[in-house]
């Protein structure tokens, strides 16, 4: 049984906190938590029967069968609480982004690499069923030459939701719809697609009161020479409408929706195989909230991972990849330029104080 101890206990907490408290995960189970507000620490500590602290350390230094630490505290503070949280020896699991600058990034790499843990980054959807069904699609090479690639991300988060926390949709702390809710899907974009060449983007803050955007679109281009399309924004009223991937080909097509990318809605493809026929019906569970069914896939490959030591498939270095190319997307948008990858920020704002 792996023993895991949470570190921020956020709204995404809660989601984390079930999975692994009421021992939903074989495997797994939770065994302390930690938040710096005590009365969040104590509610968490309380509804799951474990131990609570208001300092990570302390309780990294006090609960002695701790194997793998979550870190789940606001974007800007992932890369330090990584750092020091790599130094007592345990593995680490940091949620969506793993960072919001390369140079943070890097500085995770390292300190899990010197410490000899692994480090994984919560990417879900990589897990949900019809995601799952896309890639094998393209790993087999059902769709020939790739042509077009596209997520959609159309949720809605009012001014309440970023009133909840100040750090909520500032550049030091969080970003905009692009790192927060869409990171996943640019993520997926990138796995389906390939590596990215070159963005273009452009990006507005158009109805709630924050420092960062909350509607943008981006342009991509691949280096297999397919293009891609970015469409995200937290500004759809008056509730959540899809969050999506369509995948496009010479010899095939698929579209997977519904809100949290959990629906298959298109599957064609120019030469069947078996088992086409059943797809729309198996892989079109649309789940309950926008965190899908993801969730608990992952955390069971993470158990799998640790265990029996093999690679895990979204480490530091893989988790990078889309903070990369999230930063050349707000480069772009600064600039009012094309973006090519491999670069370093000039004038992104994302992780700086503004």
């Amino acid at each position: 049984m792996l023993n895991f101890a949470l570190v921020g206990c956020g709204r995404i907490a809660k989601r984390h906190a079930e999975l692994l408290g009421l021992k939903q995960i074989e495997g797994a189970q939770l065994s302390a938590v930690c938040d710096i507000d005590a009365a969040k620490a104590k509610d968490f500590g309380e509804r799951f029967s474990v131990p609570h602290y208001t300092d990570m350390h302390q309780m990294m230094q006090t609960v002695k069968n701790i194997d793998a630490v979550v870190v789940l505290t606001e974007s800007g503070n992932h890369a330090r609480n990584v750092v020091d949280l790599a130094k007592y020896g345990k593995h680490v699991v940091v949620e969506k982004p793993m960072a919001l600058t390369l140079d943070d990034a890097d500085a995770m790499i390292r300190a899990c690499d010197n410490a000899g843990v692994k480090l994984f980054v919560v990417k879900q959807n990589r897990f949900n069923v019809p995601v799952v069904k896309l890639r094998e699609a393209l790993e087999q090479g059902r769709f020939g030459k790739l042509v077009l690639g596209t997520v959609r991300v159309r949720w809605c988060r009012t001014q309440e939701y970023y009133d909840q926390a100040p750090w909520r949709g500032t550049w030091a702390m969080d970003g905009g719809v692009l790192t927060n809710q869409a990171s996943h899907h640019v993520d997926m974009l990138e796995w389906m697609l390939g590596e990215v060449d070159s963005v273009f983007a452009r990006g507005t803050t158009a109805l709630a009161k924050i420092e960062a955007e909350d509607t943008a679109v981006v342009t991509l281009k691949f280096r297999n020479g397919a293009l891609g399309v970015i469409e995200a924004t937290t500004a759809v009223r008056p509730k959540d409408l899809e969050g999506s991937i369509s995948v496009l080909g010479e010899t095939g097509t698929v579209e997977v929706g519904g809100f949290a990318v959990n629906k298959m809605k298109v599957w064609n493809f120019t030469e069947p195989m078996p088992g086409d026929e059943d797809v729309m019906e198996k892989y079109s569970v649309n789940p309950p909230n926008v965190y899908g069914f993801g969730h608990q896939a992952y955390y069971e490959h993470v158990v799998d991972c640790i265990q029996n030591n093999r690679r895990h498939l979204v480490d530091g270095l893989e988790g990078r990849k889309s903070l990369e190319l999230i930063n050349a997307i707000y480069e772009s948008i600064e600039t009012g330029k094309e973006v090519h990858l491999r670069f370093r920020p000039q004038h992104c704002k994302l992780g700086g104080t503004f």
